[in-house]
């Protein structure tokens, strides 16, 4: 008797793996899905990044802990998602047969655990990241509509050798690929089922040849706003979970508009943690603030004056990084403003370091990345700190480790035009300081009237920790420094 050669069968619960949303700061429960690097049938190999999140303090890029092949994206781009559920699942040895040796013969009795669904097993224990895995997912696996199941393709090719059998053949042929559908994601085949829309119909736009939701309504024709409003309410009222599928956006992550006079935004990631930071910190820290306007003309020329300097060649010189240099000169005069307040243990911890934020306005919102012991820092020093704070925030880009543990903050609300403003503090610092914009006014100088830079600023500080008379000393000491550039010499 001719023996046949077995396939090698490797169990689904060793085939795929599992990659779910970590916990990428402390203490997260949720992360948008900005972008996905990669689609189903890519091949993905251990530490690629995969796609990026957004969560409450940054923008974070997640890499797979893996080789594999792309399986299954759970979630589509825009769509938050809790830590702990399956976001990508990831085919591990591609090539191989989950289904057993079907397709052979004779046929061999398939056992009770090639039987069990994949999700009904136990997955194996994965490569972790920050707090990966706090909680199980409570979701299933939603089955991919546009691909042909592990077991399916078993399937047709146990029939067609079967077939081939009874002809007495003893070829191996493989089977007819079934007739292709169109290719689009989960959610836009929904839209296009709520608007009634063949897909078949629709030329894709995507790449490779994917159908997008803007493919899906550009094949409709626009209704009138009040009709729009009523389908919308409509389709919320009709629209029932999934109980095998994760939750997926019904409309796209940005504003929404729901009536010609309103438009909605969904609250969440940056804006959702500023205003919870916000909240609690005006209602816990009793905030005082006091404002100085003095002569910046002399801080001024000094900032031309060290754009031309060689030790600052390549660096950005500007009249925050000399604000900063004499915050910090203040901040050495008079340490005690450099503290913070445990309420637990019901005392006040004083900073020997001074990890400097700079508030920074981003496309995603407002953060505060600090600059790690600015304390100790040379002015060209400062300058690289600062610009690479900025342009890293500006990219979006900021981890969320460069947002923790900053002591006190500089707001530059000059930059906008605005003369001042009354700053709330970032929870569990002591003080935060806003600068003004710089502008020609007329000023008494040298019993003159005369056109001099004049700017304003502002101290905000905990009350708790910082009484009016260190406080006003801090502000003051920012103020001579900047009106006489020269102190930072012997004072710094």
């Amino acid at each position: 008797m001719t023996e046949t050669s077995q396939t090698p069968r490797t169990p689904a619960s060793q085939r795929f793996r599992e990659f779910k949303m970590p916990d990428v700061g402390e203490g997260l429960t949720e992360a948008e899905i900005l972008k996905w690097y990669v689609r189903p049938g890519d091949t993905v190999t251990d530490g690629q990044v995969v796609c990026e999140v957004e969560t409450a303090k940054a923008a974070v890029e997640l890499p797979i802990p893996y080789d594999g092949v792309v399986h299954e994206l759970r979630f589509d781009e825009g769509v938050t998602v809790d830590v702990g559920q399956v976001i990508i699942t990831v085919d591990v040895a591609p090539g191989t047969d989950t289904a057993g040796a079907a397709d052979q013969a004779p046929v061999a009795e398939p056992g009770p655990e090639a039987e069990k669904p994949a999700e009904a097993r136990p997955a194996a224990r994965q490569p972790v990241l920050v707090g990966y895995g706090v909680s199980e997912a409570s979701t299933k696996r939603r089955p991919r509509r546009g691909a042909v199941a592990p077991a399916e393709t078993a399937a047709v090719a146990a029939a067609v050798q079967a077939e081939l059998n009874g002809h007495g053949s003893g070829a191996t042929a493989a089977p007819e690929p079934r007739q292709s559908r169109p290719l689009a994601k989960p959610p836009v085949r929904k839209l296009a089922k709520d608007l009634g829309i063949d897909l078949a119909t629709i030329t894709p736009t995507g790449p490779d040849g994917i159908i997008t939701r803007e493919d899906v309504r550009a094949a409709v024709p626009a209704p009138a706003p009040q009709e729009q409003v009523r389908e919308q309410a409509a389709r919320a009222q009709r629209a029932e979970p999934e109980p095998v599928s994760a939750p997926e956006p019904a409309a796209a992550a940005g504003p929404v508009t729901t009536g010609a006079r309103e438009t909605r935004t969904p609250i969440k990631g940056v804006r959702k943690a500023i205003a919870s930071a916000m909240v609690n910190s005006a209602f816990t820290a009793p905030h005082v603030t006091e404002f100085i306007t003095f002569d910046i003309t002399r801080t001024m020329k000094l900032v031309e004056e060290l754009k031309s300097d060689k030790d600052m060649t390549g660096l950005r010189v500007n009249p925050l990084l000399l604000v900063a240099k004499a915050f910090l000169v203040a901040i050495r005069r008079n340490p005690d403003v450099n503290a913070a307040w445990d309420e637990a243990n019901q005392e006040i911890v004083r900073k020997e370091y001074v990890n400097l934020g700079i508030a920074a306005a981003t496309p995603r919102g407002l953060i505060v990345p600090n600059i790690k012991d600015a304390q100790v820092k040379t002015l060209p020093e400062l300058a690289s700190a600062l610009g690479e704070l900025v342009s890293t925030a500006r990219e979006g880009k900021t981890s969320p480790a460069a947002m923790q543990g900053g002591t006190v903050t500089i707001t530059n609300v000059g930059v906008f035009g605005v003369d001042t403003g009354t700053p709330i503090l970032n929870p569990g610092e002591s003080a935060i300081l806003a600068v003004g914009a710089i502008k020609l006014q007329p000023w008494v100088h040298k019993g003159k009237v005369k056109p001099r830079q004049v700017t304003t600023l502002a101290l905000s500080f905990d009350h708790r920790l910082v009484d009016g008379e260190l406080g006003s000393r801090v502000l003051a000491d920012v103020a001579a420094v900047l009106e006489q550039p020269k102190r930072l010499i012997t004072w710094a």
